[in-house]
């Protein structure tokens, strides 16, 4: 099994200090980051694209191909690229460029994306949720699959026998899509014979089983047989499970509260974190056995190909994001690793 971290680059005030750091600061916080998990021995990173003030990560891409110079052996993903509201052939060229510095680490992770800001910031209609998207990663796999391409399509100009360059390291880029838990999507990556990434956020992984069995039901009857499978959700590793809990809370409660502000969601509370944390529950924070349990847990629920641990979620201090990245590698990942088998 894969393991490794993704973050969206978050910007937010400090809910011990009420500072926030510059963008800059931020910028140079998670380089350190992703070199720092390369080093340990995670297989991958992987950046979420925003279009809000409390991120910096606009353009995953341009942050991939500044980590690619810094690292060696770790993957390089978005986690998601918003391929609804951007253009095919860019995705296709940046990521492909970020492929040739890493020499053959880049991925992408597509998605309709949960956060809507970058469809009126790109003229794009949110009655087209869904086409957009649908049309759109025709194209980019289309793209992927050949130098020379004709398209045409409603919501783009057409294509007809253009070459789309630099072409990736390797033949082609893993594209992977990544979903929420809405049926059609998975039935969508599994008739495409496309990997899918599952973001379990909330509730509890066991409800998300029978969205992974469609998904596995759907690759089968399309001739794909069993596809990668990766799980993405919130937590954070201390050394000891009381300091997780305690350390974590404040930034994760802070998001989570302004977020159901504007969602309609009530203030997240102690109680439901706690709640959260539970054996059962989403939130993989805790000591590193407590992390290792989980996703062992996930694992067995799901046959997992890959698990990425979403740290921070809300500003945290830098060293105790590294400090949890340097227990997820070096105490979580062998543990995981060595229990599974691979």
């Amino acid at each position: 099994m894969e393991l490794g971290i993704s973050t969206f680059v978050e910007l937010t005030p400090d809910q011990l200090t009420g500072k926030t750091i510059s963008p800059y600061e931020r910028m140079k916080d998670v380089l350190e980051e992703i070199e720092l998990a390369d080093q340990a021995g995670l297989e991958v990173y992987a950046i979420g694209e925003h279009h809000r003030p409390d991120f910096v990560a606009s353009a995953p891409a341009v942050i991939m191909a500044a980590a690619a110079a810094k690292t060696k052996n770790i993957k390089l993903s978005s986690a998601v690229t918003v391929l609804s509201s951007d253009d095919p052939v860019r995705v296709y060229q940046q990521f492909a460029t970020v492929d040739l510095i890493s020499a053959g680490r880049a991925e992408i992770m597509a998605g309709r994306g949960s956060f809507i800001e970058s469809f009126p910031l790109f003229g794009y209609n949110l009655d087209d949720y869904d086409t957009l998207f649908a049309e759109k990663l025709d194209l980019l796999l289309k793209i992927n699959e050949a130098e020379k391409v004709t398209w045409s399509g409603k919501h783009r100009a057409a294509i007809n026998n253009l070459g789309v360059y630099p072409r990736a390291y390797h033949d082609k880029l893993p594209i992977w899509i990544a979903v929420g838990g809405t049926p059609n999507s998975v039935v969508r990556a599994a008739t495409l014979g496309l990997p899918l990434a599952l973001a379990i956020i909330g509730g509890q992984p066991a409800q998300f089983k029978q969205l992974v069995q469609l998904y596995r039901q759907a690759s089968a009857k399309a001739g794909h047989g069993e596809l990668p499978l990766a799980v993405h959700s919130h937590g954070y590793v201390a050394d000891t499970s009381q300091q997780a809990a305690d350390e974590f809370y404040p930034s994760y409660a802070y998001v989570m509260t302004k977020l159901g502000r504007e969602r309609g969601w009530p203030p997240m509370s102690r109680a439901q974190y706690e709640g959260a944390r539970s054996p059962q529950g989403a939130l993989l924070t805790g000591s590193p056995q407590q992390v290792i349990d989980k996703i062992l847990y996930g694992h067995e629920l799901f046959n997992l190909s890959r698990f990425l641990i979403h740290t921070s979620v809300g500003t945290m201090p830098h060293d105790k994001v590294m400090r949890s990245i340097e227990l997820f590698a070096t105490k979580v990942a062998p543990e995981v690793r060595k229990a599974v088998g691979k």
